[in-house]
């Protein structure tokens, strides 16, 4: 019977231990499965991703970075950047009328719903762009800058080369499908980092948590602004048949990173990864601290005459950011008219048009080349607004945003003297460095220009005119 018992006891702690190895079995099996439901499904064919030092250049991460995605609304980052270069140059102000076209106001959600014939400022267009991503206003922005969207398009894509972004063609102002409309991961990375290094002045625009237009409150659709640490955007973008993609600026300290994440099955998982990729390569990025330009200036122009006048750090006026805060537009910007004189005027940007066909972008396919070396010409002007091509200069820098600077400064001391000029940046290189030029055009002639320098100066204000 002793036997027996025993062998009866056996039996039952044989079964336990096998009971218990199969729930623990069950129990890791059904862990492993929510790890692999949270983590992105990096075989789809729409998942890329990358992680770039955004101190050194150096990549963290990579996973299909050079291969072909759609960008969606990631491509208004690129329309973004155009009108901040305009905006930098004074071929348009924050206060600039944006009217809206019959085919502007008929693009597809999402959109602020501005009917065609009315308009809205190029800032309410931009807090439009940066948190609703709205479609109607980035085509607005496009036919404000270019005359069409379909010119503006050229324009992004010739942008793009001079930026280094081999793999990107752009199709229109919004990302909304198009098949010949494709880009890289790590082509946006370096719009990101562009957008950052190029215009800082007014990267705080992509931090703001939301919108109010009308009646209407449109929060940033980067749901990781507030939940990341030092996250200051930059931009989401969803299409079928992209997935869901997200460029992501992140700074700790010394340290700063640009991620992007495209492809993912929803805005949860493409959201989830992001933090995972920033929690671990965060820590491996550089605290040393930026050292050059990773992105080379887009624009460039002959080297000439240098100001001898450069602008001191203490006297200058704190560049323009903008908080991450709620932001309210004025209700009356869907009932302003387009093109009254006052309120809108509405003029084509001449010198950012396309000035010869070598800029013409192919046909659009699924599988489009890369534009060949001659269509990789910047079109945009880097000249005055100027019919007669004379400015007076003020100041240069090798700080794009101290030129600004100098420029509103002198701009509201000789408001008199300067009420039909515009100011202007414009970049140019000497001994590996890139300066800044503080101008004003928009005089008529070679002596109207001498006239205003000789005012600025008896006003003690250094300048000399020439001919831009």
């Amino acid at each position: 019977m002793r036997q027996a018992f025993a062998g009866n006891g056996l039996k039952q702690t044989s079964f336990a231990k096998s009971a218990i190895a199969v729930i623990l079995a069950l129990a890791m099996s059904m862990v492993a499965a929510g790890q692999a439901a949270a983590a992105p499904k990096r075989s789809s064919s729409k998942y890329a991703a990358i992680v770039i030092d955004a101190s050194t250049g150096k990549t963290l991460f990579s996973a299909n970075s050079e291969s072909r995605r759609f960008p969606a609304s990631l491509t208004k980052m690129m329309t973004l950047y155009l009108t901040f270069e305009a905006l930098s140059r004074g071929k348009i102000t924050k206060e600039t009328r944006v009217p809206f076209s019959a085919h502007a106001s008929a693009q597809p959600p999402t959109k602020i719903g501005v009917k065609a014939g009315n308009s809205i400022t190029v800032e309410t267009a931009i807090y439009a762009l940066v948190t609703k991503s709205a479609n109607d206003a980035a085509t607005a922005l496009g036919e404000l800058l270019a005359g069409s969207e379909e010119q503006f398009a050229r324009m992004m894509t010739a942008k793009a080369r001079s930026l280094g972004m081999s793999g990107t063609v752009f199709r229109n102002a919004n990302g909304l499908p198009n098949s010949g409309q494709f880009t890289t991961a790590r082509d946006m990375a370096t719009l990101g980092l562009a957008l950052r290094e190029h215009y800082p002045q007014y990267y705080g625009y992509f931090s703001t948590r939301s919108f109010t237009y009308g009646r209407q409150r449109m929060p940033n659709h980067n749901r990781l602004l507030g939940r990341v640490k030092g996250m200051d955007g930059i931009k989401t973008g969803y299409t079928n048949a992209s997935g869901f993609n997200l460029v992501s600026s992140v700074i700790d300290g010394n340290r700063r990173i640009v991620a992007v994440v495209m492809g993912g099955a929803s805005a949860a998982s493409r959201d989830n990864h992001m933090v995972e990729l920033i929690k671990k390569y965060l820590p491996k990025a550089s605290t040393r601290g930026k050292q050059a330009p990773l992105v080379a200036s887009a624009t460039s122009s002959p080297i000439g005459a240098i100001a001898k006048v450069l602008l001191p750090k203490h006297d200058a006026p704190t560049p323009d950011v903008r908080p991450d805060a709620d932001v309210v537009v004025a209700t009356d910007d869907t009932a302003a008219p387009a093109r009254t004189p006052e309120a809108a005027p509405a003029p084509v940007l001449q010198a950012y048009a396309d000035p010869s066909p070598a800029a013409t972008i192919p046909a659009p396919r699924p599988e489009a080349p890369v534009v060949a070396a001659a269509q990789q010409i910047d079109p945009v002007s880097t000249s005055s607004v100027a019919s007669s091509g004379w400015v007076v200069q003020i100041a240069s820098s090798p700080s794009r945003g101290e030129a600004e600077a100098f420029l509103e400064k002198v701009g509201k001391e000789a408001s008199g003297i300067l009420a039909r000029a515009s100011g202007f940046t414009q970049p140019f290189q000497k001994g590996g460095v890139t300066y800044h030029r503080a101008r004003f055009g928009g005089f008529e002639s070679k002596v109207a220009a001498w006239d205003a320098c000789a005012a600025l100066k008896k006003k003690k204000i250094s300048c000399y005119a020439v001919q831009n």
